[in-house]
């Protein structure tokens, strides 16, 4: 054996020992105590076999093959469903109360745009009101005057048509006092439709009134749901147009982690049925979550795909959510965008094992 083939060898040796210790400290951070244990057992085993049974078990537990029959496991990243402020109507951003990372309650104030066009507007339209009602005041003293006039002209008519049967009064003046009553009766008409008219205008003015006011309620932003602030999308002083986004809140109390899996094992899935799901920073844990969404259309191939070795090939996405009262008591340590892992039952009768049972932080 030369000198070169000596020290191959060696530096082989050294690279397969380093090999075992490295897959050997990668499956102890995945299994925890069990895994150690195993190892330890399997002490007598030589370097390469422990190599080959290590990298072995880890690409089972990367496959989800020690996962017990019906139970099925897939990669995924935490999500929460987010709702963006937006300015409804344009002005000038007068103050923003919240940050990126505050939490935020419902119906609470984080914004408010200036819009003195339409403070001017609701002025305009409430001293339009005033206007209108004093025309209404008015036209019902004018209607009080006509209807007075009117009564006198038809009774001075009434006594004139008497009169001339008696010959007592001449044709002529007969027909003036006709004329009279006619006028009278229609300036009496005309009050009442001047009255109707001062009416209508209060109504128009008074939803003028009611139009500026709601504008100016929704140029105070108000938070739709309790969540945290993801995004500052504007600050104070800028001009923002309608429509525009100002914040971007997430929804703490909507939170899920998206997984894909085939369509054998989607099918099987029953929505409602218990989840749960393990997330890598803190792979001690075990989180508590329910089935509520699986995709109806596969995401990774075609639906045209009919061959049944394409079919094989079928992703649906499926959403675990978490569960209310978790969330509501560890708010403030959800993050979206951690990954971890989701495990699901294609068989409701399969109970879950000991390492899957539910374990919060205290």
């Amino acid at each position: 054996m030369t000198f070169r083939q000596l020290i191959t060898g060696v530096l082989s040796t050294a690279l397969v020992s380093l090999s075992v210790s490295t897959v050997a400290l990668t499956l102890g951070l995945l299994q925890g105590e069990p895994l150690i244990a195993k190892a330890n057992a399997q002490s007598d085993q030589s370097p390469l076999e422990r190599a080959q049974s290590a990298v072995d078990s880890l690409i089972a537990r990367l496959r989800g093959r020690e996962m017990p029959e019906g139970i099925v496991k897939a990669n995924g990243r935490i999500e929460a469903t987010q709702v963006d402020v937006a300015a409804k109507y344009p002005g000038r951003l007068a103050t923003l109360t919240v940050d990126e990372g505050d939490e935020v309650k419902a119906g609470q104030v984080v914004a408010t745009i200036s819009s003195p066009e339409t403070e001017a507007q609701l002025r305009g339209a409430q001293a339009q009101v005033l206007k209108s009602k004093q025309a209404l005041a008015e036209a019902n003293a004018l209607i009080a005057q006509r209807k007075s006039d009117l009564d006198f002209a038809r009774a001075d008519y009434e006594r004139g048509k008497q009169q001339l049967a008696d010959r007592n009064l001449s044709a002529q003046v007969f027909d003036q006092r006709r004329n009279r009553f006619e006028a009278a009766e229609a300036e009496y008409v005309a009050a009442n439709a001047a009255r109707d008219q001062a009416s209508f205008a209060i109504d128009v003015a008074e939803s003028d009134v009611e139009r500026y006011q709601s504008i100016l309620v929704d140029l105070v932003l108000v938070s739709p749901r309790s969540g945290r602030v993801q995004y500052r999308l504007a600050r104070a002083g800028e001009v923002v147009a309608a429509g525009q986004r100002v914040l971007t809140i997430l929804d703490l109390n909507d939170v899920y982690l998206t997984i894909y899996l085939p369509a054998d094992d989607a099918g099987k899935l029953a929505l409602g049925d218990e989840a749960r799901i393990v997330l890598d920073p803190v792979p001690q844990y075990v989180f508590p979550s329910m089935i509520n969404f699986v995709a109806t259309e596969a995401q990774f191939t075609p639906k045209s795909v009919e061959t049944s070795e394409e079919r094989e090939k079928l992703m649906f996405r499926v959403k675990l959510q978490g569960d209310p009262q978790v969330l509501d008591k560890y708010h403030r340590q959800v993050k979206t965008g951690v990954r971890g892992l989701g495990f699901v039952r294609t068989d409701p009768k399969v109970p879950w094992p000991p390492e899957l049972s539910v374990r919060l932080p205290e």
